[in-house]
């Protein structure tokens, strides 16, 4: 049996947590859960943790629906949690790191900042296969529960069963409207948009400190990129691939040395 380890970067009470570990465990996988102890969101992959002693403090806990599911608050970041996973830390280590669901699309270039991917491209670092699932929320005046988390926990299921036939290091990031089942528009494969949803900006600097703010990019949104599909109503699927050399020529580096 396939087990999957259920992480975020939101917080083990995240509900999106709760609904998609609820899911995978309903579609027979093996589940654990090891999440943060508090929201994590923008730790990319980090690795920090509150330590005591030299030992990161992980508590057990007992989430909602999920009778028999061992779940684990960590004290550190999402990525730490993957990674300590693939060595054991929370019993078998897992085949899948199952990261999500985010509050929030992670489209364009905010996956470099997203401890949810963060903790999905960590996972296949270390030898698991990776999917990072988030939900959008257009709509910010709905509460949690008002959000439809099984559409997204329902999607990210279905693609699990594609990982097996994907070179090992493979993540997919997958990003869900945030709409009943029946009114998404089906499921694409996107490339990133060149630009962000927001965007941050100095709203004031001052002595001894620096105020940011964001704000709607106000970017056209190109055609087959992940922002773009996502505000067409599709859902969207993006693969990607650990930290890796680019494919670049080089000059003669003992010449640049010398010029220097």
């Amino acid at each position: 049996m396939t087990r999957v380890l259920i992480t975020n970067d939101d917080g083990i009470e995240s509900p999106g947590l709760h609904r998609l570990a609820y899911a995978a465990h309903q579609a027979g996988f093996d589940v654990v859960v090891a999440a943060p102890a508090r929201d994590s969101s923008g730790a990319s992959a980090a690795i920090s943790a509150v330590a005591q002693d030299g030992r990161v403090v992980v508590e057990e806990r007992k989430l909602p629906d999920l009778d028999g599911v061992p779940a684990y608050a960590v004290t550190g970041t999402p990525a730490l949690a993957a990674l300590i996973a693939t060595r054991g830390a929370f019993g078998e280590a897992p085949d899948v790191v199952l990261s999500g669901i985010n509050r929030g699309a992670n489209a364009g270039p905010a996956v470099l900042h997203s401890g949810t991917v963060g903790a999905a491209l960590t996972g296949a670092t270390y030898g698991c296969r990776g999917l990072a699932v988030s939900l959008d929320l257009a709509d910010g005046d709905l509460t949690d529960d008002d959000r439809h988390w099984d559409t997204a926990a329902a999607y990210a299921v279905a693609l699990l069963s594609l990982l097996d036939g994907l070179p090992k290091e493979t993540v997919l990031n997958l990003n869900v409207p945030d709409l009943p089942a029946d009114q998404v528009r089906g499921l694409c494969r996107a490339r990133f948009g060149r630009f962000g949803q927001v965007q941050m900006r100095i709203a004031e600097r001052g002595s001894g400190f620096v105020r940011t703010a964001l704000e709607d990019t106000g970017a056209h949104l190109e055609p087959g990129t992940d922002m773009a599909l996502l505000a067409d109503g599709y859902a969207t699927v993006t693969p990607l691939q650990p930290l890796g050399e680019a494919s670049v020529d080089l000059p003669d580096l003992a010449g640049v040395l010398t010029a220097a």
